[in-house]
Order: structure tokens, then C-alpha cells, then sequence
């Protein structure tokens, strides 16, 4: 993206010369002759560098520069001195300029002044960047999973991680991590020192994606009181995010479209386009195809998007996954709440390998921070695990894992134990714990009778 400057000096001649020159250096140029023509400019547009004289025929430089650090802070400053006005420049160094230059100045030498101070902003910008994410990033983006079906995710994560710029479609049901191994291929790839960037398409309001995505002018609308930079321009050289892309408007479709062909986007409200390198990973939980079809997804966008399609398997299918994810979580809760839970006991990961988990990691994960939380035992056992019942359309088709035939029990233990499961992952709902089973309602009483598994023991499990 072209880097912004602004000239700030009451020597016409100075503006042209140095505009000139800036923009043939590549920079978009704008200038302003006296302090209230500076800050004027200064709430219209965000600046990455401001070339500043200190002598201005109605203040100083330094009232300028004290606007910049109040409302752009990431702004680079260069002082521009007269004879006598050193001292004074100094003083500007104190607070917050990166340099100063004398008239009369060498241009080549202004360039690399410039190019320095931009090099110094933009080092800043990542350095604070990471130092907000990063931390939070070691702790929840851990990649845990073993399952052949995971690892050949991991394996495709590789390959595209060393392609800098080719664009992702993760796909999956809610919860499956879609978010987690988004970051991944960013912090794989060559843009890992780089900006990333989420937004999500199912919670922003639709007025506002078009100002999230590519920001806003000054007056677009009515609440535009000030420029503001959009996603795409923050992540600039780094990674955009767009979760559920399903969900985006059509006219947004259209939009992004443009955006990831052309390269470039301009704000709301403006008439600049803004050159962008980004990577653009999409996500999803809906079948983007069935989408086009019905016309709710535009076919080109799909097309553009899928260049590296990534399908995240759902956690029923991850084997097991599912206890190192639990015990993984576990831990992460015994140092959250002060807990010093230290195993899962066989039943429950029994339990926690049979159950369905609609809601996948995330269902998993709230099951966990609920049993660390409310329990004061040092196990998660079965009665701990507080886990949603089947719907019918779920239990259609539904084939629960063969893990009856244990060592050392009789047929009727062995029956008594499926009963016992069943109840658990049904929540104690006898019907739903029938169809688990296969069997009548009736029977599942008749058997429960026999087997003496009254209310009591619904939740055990075991």
C-alpha cells in the first residue's frame, strides 16, 4: 500500500518541491501551510509520515505535533529547521518526533531520512501488535490432535502456510477450530511478523461491515466524525480473517470481490484507491455450494475463494482427540480456577468417546471449564460431564463407537453399563436414551427395572 505524507511548511516553493519529489518517489502527497490548515488535514486523513516545519505564520510546529501524538500516535514526524530553531527541534525529538532535517535540505538525504522513519513506525506497529496478541495466541492457539483425519489437516496447514499469498476456504461445522488453524497458516507462513485480523461476518451489523472491511472518510455518514482505517488496511502485509463468509451481504460479496482480484479497495466515502497485500482466509460452517446454487453466494467469489479448500473434520470424528483436547483444557482450568484436577477417570473419557459433541471443540471445552469449576474432586468423572441429549436428526444415523465389550463382565454387566451410558448422554430423557439404544421406551424401563438403574444413578454412567 502507498505509504501517506504530509508537508507541512509556509514556503510555497518548499511544498511543490518536496511534493514532486514524494510522489515520485511513490508516496500519496498532501500539504498544508499553517497550523490550522495541518490539523484540518490531520482529521480528515490518517498520515504514515508528516514533514513538519517548526516555524508556521500562525504557531509551531510543536502544536501540530502535540495533535498528531493526541489522535494518529503511529504517525511518523520529521522536524524541518530553520537557522535558530535547532533548540526547538530537540525539544520535538522529546516528544515524539524521529528526526530533523536543516534547511536547506539534500533531497537524497530527506529520502533516506524518510524511508528510516517510515522503516522505525512500521516496526512499532508490529512490536505493539505482538506484544497485545502474542501471549494470548501461545495459550489458546495450541494445535493439539493425533487422529489420522486431523493430521491430514495439519499436513495441508504445511503446504499452504509457504504459499505467502495463496487464499483459503476452511470449512466445518461450529466449533471445529476453523479460527484456531487460520491462525496457524499465518503463523507458519513468511507474514507471521505481520498484522491478523478477524472479522465476523455473523455478528457485525450490515451497515457496518463496508466501513470494518475498508474504513472510512471523514463525513461518509452521519456518525463518520473522523477517517477511520478499515481491516483491510490494518492488516496490510499480513492476514485478514472473514468468518463466516456465509453470512456476508451480497453487496458485500461484490465488493470483496474486487478487493482480493484488483488488489486495492477505497474507503466508504472516498475516491482513493488503496493498494493492500494481504492474505485473505475465509471460514465457514454452510456448504458455500449449495449457497451458490441457491443463490444466496456469488458464484465467482466461491471460485476465488477456493483456491486451497481446507475441511476441518467435526470431533466425532477425531478418535482420540478428544482426551488430549480434554485433558489439555483441564489443565488450562486448574490454572484459571486454582484447581488441581489431575486426571479424567476411564468412565468419563469412555463417556466423553461415545458422546455425539454437536457443538465440537468448543462443547468440549465448556464441558471441562464446567467440571474444574463447579467440582472439588481431583477427577472429571461421568457425573461431572454435563452433556446436551441427541435430537432425532442426530441419532439418525448416528453410529456409536463399539467400546462394550470390556474385559471381565458378563453380558448382563455389559448391558447394564450401555443403559447406564445412554441415560448420560441423553441427559436422563429415557426416550432419547431408547433410540441411542435402539430399543422401545418400554423396554429401556423394563430393563432399567431389572438391572436396578433408578434415577440416582442416570448421570453416573458407569
Amino acid at each position: 500500500m502507498r505509504k501517506t505524507v504530509l508537508v507541512v511548511d509556509d514556503e510555497k516553493l518548499i511544498r511543490w518541491s518536496l511534493g514532486n519529489k514524494l510522489t515520485s518517489w511513490g508516496y500519496d502527497v498532501g500539504t498544508a501551510e499553517n497550523v490550522k490548515d495541518a490539523c484540518e488535514a490531520l482529521s480528515e486523513h490518517a498520515y504514515d509520515l508528516i514533514l513538519l516545519d517548526i516555524k508556521l505564520p500562525d504557531g509551531s510546529g510543536i502544536d501540530v505535533l502535540r495533535r498528531v501524538n493526541a489522535i494518529t500516535p503511529d504517525t511518523a514526524v520529521i522536524m524541518i529547521t530553520a537557522e535558530g530553531t535547532v533548540e526547538t527541534a530537540v525539544q520535538a525529538m522529546k516528544l515524539g518526533a524521529y528526526d530533523y532535517v536543516s534547511k536547506p535540505f539534500n533531497l537524497d538525504e530527506m529520502r533516506l531520512v524518510i524511508e528510516k522513519a517510515l522503516e522505525k513506525a512500521d516496526m512499532k506497529k508490529n512490536l505493539d501488535y505482538f506484544k497485545a496478541h502474542k501471549k494470548a495466541d501461545i495459550i489458546k492457539n495450541r494445535i493439539i490432535g493425533e487422529s489420522r483425519a486431523f493430521r491430514r489437516v495439519l499436513e495441508l496447514v504445511n503446504k499452504v502456510a509457504t504459499s505467502p499469498s495463496a487464499t483459503v476456504l476452511l470449512s466445518g461445522e461450529s466449533g471445529t477450530g476453523k479460527n484456531i488453524i487460520a491462525r496457524e497458516i499465518h503463523n507458519r507462513s513468511d507474514r507471521a511478523e505481520r498484522p491478523f485480523v478477524t472479522i465476523e461476518c455473523s455478528t457485525m451489523p450490515e451497515n457496518l461491515i463496508e466501513s470494518e472491511l475498508f474504513g472510512h472518510e471523514k463525513g461518509a455518514f452521519t456518525d463518520a466524525r473522523s477517517i477511520k482505517k478499515g481491516l483491510f488496511e490494518l492488516a496490510n502485509t499480513g492476514t485478514v480473517l472473514v468468518d463466516e463468509i456465509g453470512d456476508l451481504p451480497l453487496v458485500m460479496q461484490s465488493k470483496l470481490l474486487r478487493a482480493i482480484d484488483e488488489r486495492r479497495f477505497k474507503r466508504v466515502g472516498g475516491v482513493i484507491d488503496y493498494d493492500i497485500d494481504v492474505r485473505i482466509i475465509a471460514a465457514t460452517n454452510i456448504d458455500l455450494e449449495i449457497a451458490v446454487e441457491q443463490k444466496r453466494f456469488r458464484r465467482d467469489l466461491f471460485f476465488r475463494l477456493n483456491v486451497v479448500p481446507v475441511q476441518l473434520p467435526p470431533l466425532r470424528e477425531r478418535g482420540n482427540d478428544v482426551i488430549l483436547l480434554a485433558e489439555f483444557f483441564m489443565q488450562e482450568f486448574n490454572r484459571q480456577f486454582n484447581k488441581d484436577f489431575k486426571a479424567i477417570s476411564d468412565d468419563a473419557k469412555t463417556l466423553m468417546l461415545d458422546y455425539h459433541w454437536p457443538g465440537n471443540i468448543r462443547e468440549l471445552r465448556n464441558a471441562v471449564e464446567r467440571a474444574v469449576l463447579l467440582e472439588s474432586e481431583n477427577e472429571i468423572r461421568p457425573e461431572h460431564l454435563i452433556l446436551k441429549p441427541m435430537t432425532e436428526t442426530q441419532t439418525a444415523g448416528y453410529e456409536k463407537p463399539d467400546r462394550t465389550l470390556d474385559d471381565n463382565l458378563s453380558l448382563d454387566e455389559v448391558e447394564a453399563k450401555m443403559i447406564k451410558r445412554a441415560l448420560a448422554m441423553s441427559g436422563g430423557n429415557q426416550s432419547k436414551a431408547a433410540q441411542i439404544l435402539g430399543v422401545s421406551r418400554d423396554v429401556l424401563r423394563y430393563r432399567m427395572k431389572k438391572y436396578g438403574i433408578g434415577k440416582d444413578s442416570v448421570n453416573n454412567g458407569t
